[in-house]
């Protein structure tokens, strides 16, 4: 597809604020959730503060040449949770985290070592469009699960932790949203095609804020959607740490701990942290490949897989040591690129200068997380389905006549859509639908590739 911007094009200073913004709002919630469910602790503003680290060390590996933001990791979240269930204090915990996040990058390390000396010519045949395509389809596709689930939740919870408002309600504000975001996009010119999510986010937030005055003044619970105590209570008194504070690194509490450790423990992190991150390969793989299908720019070979593996390797290690949580190049991020045509690398760049900033700035994260899931939820159903679009997109190319690829395809399809996971180590280790996909239609390729194929009789 043309893009409006290149990877290399700069666009002028104010819309590229604006541009940026866009591609924080459209990666923020996903970052700040992974800690918030690990717990033990861990700080959601040090989680953004190590997401906008690790992307531009990962820009920096690139070359400035593949426009991805990196967060906060999914993956690693039954890691992160092994290292504290590991340790004999939270502080070891905290260590735990920073160790297994080197292991898990040195893993990647090991992987551009080898594709330095041996090429990208084997993952290519490896991973052959009929593979792929399904794949990044899958990717997806298994997140629309969670995009469904908060398009009927909205913010305002009750003391069990129940959305408060009507699922009808919610759906309402996350349909509208999704509407305000396709019409921008479709219909919309210069500026309001460039930023749909931003003005999409903004309108469906005035709606659900005017639902829950309403419902406030009438006593009407199935309207409230907004929790606007996430706001006000930062000003509840007013203080310096009420607009500035320090979020709680990791590295500020774990460095202590060195003299808890163990072998036993860093065996246990070990266990724990590198079978996921030879999973994460894979995903790695797909989503650059998308990502080149969308720039219409090989980035396996320019800047090189070897470049973007040590980019996101090295970048994990970076956004670990500052809020404990590995990073991955975020599919939503991608999907910001495929609708908004904006594939500047300044874009990605200034997002992750402005996570570091805003991170310090109290008000504003209290309003992120003051956005109702429902108008995420409405957000997300475009972002992931255009991922799912872009890997359907790969397969057009191929033919479906012949059974080898249209069995290849059909087990890619299955085992993603139906969910098949696979724990290892009590649930330490956590081999994805995703990956799970990936690899039984390596498998299946490299079994019906022989050379009687779909031979004609």
């Amino acid at each position: 597809m043309k893009m409006v911007y290149n990877v290399k094009d700069k666009p002028p200073f104010a819309r590229l604020i604006v541009f940026s913004v866009q591609q924080l709002l459209a990666i923020m919630t996903a970052t700040l959730v992974v800690p918030v469910i690990v717990g033990n602790g861990l700080s959601p503003a040090a989680a953004l503060v190590g997401a906008g680290v690790g992307t531009i060390v990962y820009l920096l590996f690139t070359k400035f040449k593949s426009p991805v933001f990196l967060g906060s990791s999914f993956a690693f979240i039954g890691s992160m949770t092994a290292a504290f269930a590991g340790g004999v204090s939270m502080a070891l915990g905290y260590l735990g985290l920073i160790i297994g996040a080197v292991m898990a990058g040195l893993v990647y390390v090991l992987i551009a070592l080898i594709v330095k000396l041996a090429g990208v010519g084997w993952v290519n045949k490896l991973m052959p469009a009929v593979v792929i395509g399904p794949t990044v389809a899958i990717i997806g596709l298994s997140l629309a699960g969670n995009a469904i689930g908060d398009l009927q939740n909205g913010g305002l919870k009750d003391a069990a932790g129940a959305s408060v408002c009507s699922p009808y309600a919610a759906i309402l504000v996350g349909i509208f949203t999704l509407a305000i975001v396709m019409i921008c996009s479709t219909y919309g010119k210069k500026m309001p095609k460039l930023i749909p999510f931003i003005i999409g986010i903004l309108s469906g937030y005035a709606l659900a804020a005017i639902l829950t005055a309403i419902g406030n003044a009438c006593s009407f619970d199935a309207i409230k959607i907004i929790d606007f105590s996430k706001i006000t209570s930062v000003f509840s008194p007013v203080t310096v740490e009420s607009f500035f504070a320090l979020p709680d690194f990791v590295f500020l509490d774990a460095f202590g701990s060195f003299k808890e450790l163990s072998g036993s423990y860093i065996a246990s992190i070990a266990v724990a942290y590198v079978p996921v991150a030879f999973v994460v390969f894979a995903e790695h793989i797909a989503d650059h490949k998308n990502l080149s299908s969308i720039i219409e720019s090989d980035l396996l070979e320019e800047p090189g897989l070897h470049r973007t593996l040590l980019g996101d390797g090295v970048g994990s290690m970076a956004g670990a040591l500052f809020g404990g949580c590995p990073n991955t190049t975020y599919g939503e991020s991608v999907g910001c690129v495929a609708i908004t045509k904006n594939a500047s690398v300044y874009s990605i760049l200034g997002a992750a200068v402005l996570s570091i900033i805003v991170a310090f700035f109290t008000p504003f994260v209290a309003f992120v997380n003051s956005i109702p899931s429902c108008v995420m939820g409405g957000v997300c159903m475009a972002l992931y389905g255009f991922i799912a679009v872009s890997g359907l997109k790969m397969v057009q190319g191929v033919d479906l006549n012949k059974n080898r690829n249209l069995f290849v395809v059909s087990t890619i399809l299955i085992a993603g859509i139906g969910g098949l996971t696979v724990s290892f180590y009590g649930g330490k280790i956590n081999i994805t639908s995703v990956a799970c996909a990936l690899i039984l239609g390596i498998l299946a390729n490299l079994l019906l590739s022989g050379k009687n194929a779909d031979k004609e009789e």
